[in-house]
């Protein structure tokens, strides 16, 4: 079972200086963080919930939704993305590795009573960009064009293939 990361999503969202920097809406800043999240969770084989709180909002059902493979939250009024998340970490069974990144540090406290590892919003958007651009610069020492099956090959094989494809044995 992959690791699980449990990201408080309003909660980065204060700690991000892009949002106000560009101007950003609430939308438009949710949308963006996940899509990063997204490609953070490719790289670093993480399953990645992000919550997000409707705790003031009409809603009256808790919502989720797959974003290009991170699962997206958003609470119902009356119940807090740190209500959800506590309750995710403790029914999370204890040898998984759970991770909860929030700077809110009355959950950090909770959080780590229920046996997960704390990060602050800070801390993980910058892992959010190490590691983005650790997986971008993997990808370009490799030389692997996403759409060229051949190039991920190791060299036998290729000539293998191009062999068969020639009608060689």
């Amino acid at each position: 079972m992959k690791p699980l990361l449990l990201v408080d999503g309003y909660n980065v969202i204060g700690a991000w200086s892009v949002p106000k920097a560009e101007h950003l809406t609430i939308e438009e800043s949710r949308d963006r963080l996940v899509h990063m999240i997204a490609d953070y969770a490719g790289f670093s084989g993480e399953e990645v919930v992000v919550v997000f709180d409707g705790h003031y909002t009409d809603r009256t059902t808790r919502s989720r939704m797959n974003a290009h493979g991170v699962e997206v939250v958003f609470t119902r009024h009356g119940e807090s993305a740190d209500n959800y998340i506590e309750a995710a970490c403790a029914a999370a069974p204890r040898w998984r590795s759970v991770r909860v990144a929030t700077s809110d540090a009355i959950e950090q406290t909770v959080t780590l009573g229920r046996g997960a590892v704390r990060i602050s919003s800070r801390e993980f958007l910058m892992e959010l960009s190490q590691v983005r651009s650790a997986g971008r610069g993997r990808m370009k020492e490799e030389r692997v064009s996403r759409g060229d099956i051949l190039s991920r090959l190791p060299p036998h094989q290729r000539e293998l293939f191009d062999k068969m494809r020639r009608g060689e044995e």
